[in-house]
């Protein structure tokens, strides 16, 4: 049977009859008859009727649910990530399977929706996240002791992780290596001997912290992590990494490149002692200090900023870099500096005090220009009236527009080697990898406030770095595709696809996924991932 729509005219008018038909054979072939006309009743009801006489499950709307949908876009990805990097066989050390799962579920979380431990449970509610760690998605708590309890597992094992994180994310030698620090503070204490005041990278100086040292590659996959005391000097932490990556990971012959704050004569004749090549961005003083000795035809007002310069002087190599972007930026950044001084000079100078202190007024003003760092550009003394005068450094200003734009990079290695333009491409990855660093910033964007043992401190920062490990490896993957956005916000977009049970009164309840939004069904067919939604994975257990 079948619903048939059939036109007919009068006086000029077109009519639109809707017949039940109703098809049989005979001895003499096939034949059809009207059953009944539906031509009245209303077209929602007609085309109710017409699903129904072909197949389809028809039941009024008020009795159909749609429960259990959860979003799992995000974790699907993540999922069939964790499986094709085997990182199930990299736990496979934790003995207890809840422990490995709950490991699993803060990594994940960590990526798709940073959050304390204690919300952590608040946050996976209405997402597959205890499903995908195979974790019971009904009657999982993710209870804060557990959580604990789980972390603690990584307590003497975290060198075969790394080892085994190493192996599988590089299956030829690492030749450039690039080392950065970081720092994350307490928003209450932290362990007594181990967090500590120090220079804040987050300009927290009242707040205490601790070090992070990251090893990477030239593509910012995570080699290695170190967690250090808040009041560790930056140039005595690059030693000891030479030692443990040699140690544990067999890397003896890469080219290291660390910024300037760990370019200390002493780490720098260490490296040279053990044959190893490195690069470094010395300070403007150095910088400075090396012009004087250059010819004045060689000086910098003659640079051209849009190329590589290469200065050998006393058998050391050194590339002057820069660029007219650069130039204007430093220029702007110095003049923004030098007007927020003088206006605070000239409100400082226009208080009427009382009685004067010439000298707690001259602290002041010198604090004062630290913190808006301009120190350098003024000179400043309080007369013996009381009157605050100052005046710019004419001549260090002129010196400095001199060398905005430029920095100097130094190295150890041949030119056969590493010529000037690779020097400058290395140094480059490192200022990527200080980006990509933000990405292990933002997974602790919930600060470690109530770890007072060094032990829960540091597996917390492992368990982002796993995150973080996770992320690059899929990062390098999607870069081979074009597309350059962040792993993380990606797969937070993904997270609006969704699974769920369809129940209807009176029929079996089927499992289905919401429809794909255009952009997302998009960025599906660029990263090539689109067949994992094909259907719901097994383990999305409703």
């Amino acid at each position: 049977m079948f619903v048939q729509a059939t036109k007919s005219k009068r006086a000029n008018k077109t009519y639109t009859s809707f017949l039940v038909r109703e098809s049989f054979r005979t001895p003499q072939g096939p034949r059809s008859r009207t059953v009944c006309n539906i031509t009245g009743l209303p077209e929602h009801v007609r085309s109710l009727i017409g699903a129904a006489l072909s197949g389809k499950n028809c039941a009024p709307l008020d009795d159909v649910h749609l429960s259990h949908s959860l979003d799992y876009g995000g974790l699907a990805v993540l999922r069939d990530a964790w499986d094709r990097f085997g990182l199930n066989e990299v736990f496979a050390s934790v003995p207890n399977p809840r422990d490995r799962s709950l490991l699993q579920s803060m990594i994940f979380s960590r990526i798709l929706f940073p959050c304390a431990k204690l919300a952590l449970v608040d946050e996976a509610r209405g997402t597959l996240l205890a499903s995908a760690c195979g974790l019971d998605q009904q009657s999982e708590t993710f209870d804060e002791d557990d959580l604990y309890e789980a972390m603690d597992a990584l307590n003497g094992r975290w060198v075969g992780f790394e080892k085994n994180l190493f192996n599988r994310a590089f299956t030829d030698s690492v030749s450039l290596v690039l080392y950065d620090l970081t720092s994350v503070y307490f928003e209450g204490d932290g362990p007594r001997k181990f967090s500590a005041y120090g220079h804040s990278r987050d300009y927290r100086d009242e707040r205490p912290q601790v070090i992070l040292a990251v090893a990477a590659d030239r593509e910012g996959t995570p080699i290695h992590l170190e967690v250090l005391r808040g009041n560790r000097a930056d140039t005595t932490t690059l030693q000891g990494l030479l030692t443990t990556l040699g140690r544990r990971f067999g890397i003896t012959e890469a080219i290291f490149v660390f910024d300037g704050g760990m370019s200390s004569t002493i780490n720098l004749k260490e490296l040279d002692s053990a044959q190893l090549h490195f690069v470094t961005r010395l300070s403007s003083a150095t910088l400075l200090s090396l012009i004087k000795e250059l010819p004045r035809d060689q000086q910098p007002q003659l640079w051209d900023r849009s190329k590589l310069m290469e200065i050998t002087l006393e058998g050391k190599r050194y590339v002057v870099a820069g660029g007219t972007w650069r130039q204007q930026r430093d220029a702007d950044r110095r003049k923004v500096r030098m007007t927020k001084a003088e206006a605070e000079l000239a409100r400082l100078k226009a208080i009427k005090r009382r009685k004067v202190d010439p000298q707690k007024l001259a602290s002041q003003v010198g604090r004062m220009l630290e913190r808006k760092k301009a120190h350098k550009y003024f000179e400043y003394e309080v007369d013996a009236n009381g009157v605050l005068q100052w005046k710019k450094k004419e001549e260090l200003i002129a010196k400095e527009e001199a060398l905005d734009g430029l920095y100097l990079l130094h190295t150890n290695a041949p030119v056969e080697l590493c010529d000037s333009k690779q020097v400058f491409g290395h140094y480059r990855n490192l200022l990527d990898i200080e980006e990509a660093f933000c990405q292990l910033k933002s997974y602790m964007e919930v600060r470690p406030v109530f770890h007072y043992r060094p032990d829960r401190v540091r597996n917390h920062m492992r368990i982002c770095f796993l995150a973080y490990w996770l992320s690059a490896r899929l990062g390098r993957e999607w870069r081979a595709k074009g597309e350059q956005g962040e792993v993380p916000r990606l797969l937070r977009a993904l997270q609006v696809i969704r699974v769920g049970t369809l129940s209807v009164s009176g029929f079996d309840s089927k499992r289905l996924i919401t429809s794909i939004p255009d952009d997302i069904n998009a960025l599906l067919k660029k990263l090539d991932i689109l067949p994992l939604f094909a259907a719901p994975p097994r383990w999305a257990a409703l």
